[in-house]
């Protein structure tokens, strides 16, 4: 039986380079401005985290579906390895960089 992506399921995302680009991008701006933000204590987030990498597997929650059946895109929130998310948005099966797949059973 062939799965189909459905609001709130978690899927498995490969980060692209475009965007582990974005993503160190505004790691290293909140890692260069880190005192400023201490200073000012206004609730802002600063992301931090480990270095994303093109290739990287993580965790992606689908926030809305593209159609109804099992090819159809989806945007969600990929959870990172810090403590901040990427919004991954109109990503289609696959198991390439910038594509979503279901997990593998264990």
């Amino acid at each position: 039986m062939t799965q189909v992506p459905s609001v709130g399921r978690i899927v498995h995302y490969v980060l692209s380079e475009e965007d582990v680009n974005g993503i160190n991008r505004r790691r290293a701006d909140g890692e260069s401005h880190m005192s400023e933000h201490r200073e000012r204590s206004d609730g802002s987030q600063v992301h931090i985290g480990n270095r994303a990498v093109a290739g990287a597997i993580y965790p992606l929650i689908i926030t809305r579906v593209w159609g109804s059946d099992p090819t159809s895109g989806v945007n969600g929130q990929v959870l990172l390895d810090g403590n901040d998310a990427y919004w991954a948005t109109s990503r289609v099966p696959g198991e390439t960089p910038g594509t979503w797949h279901w997990p593998e059973r264990v």
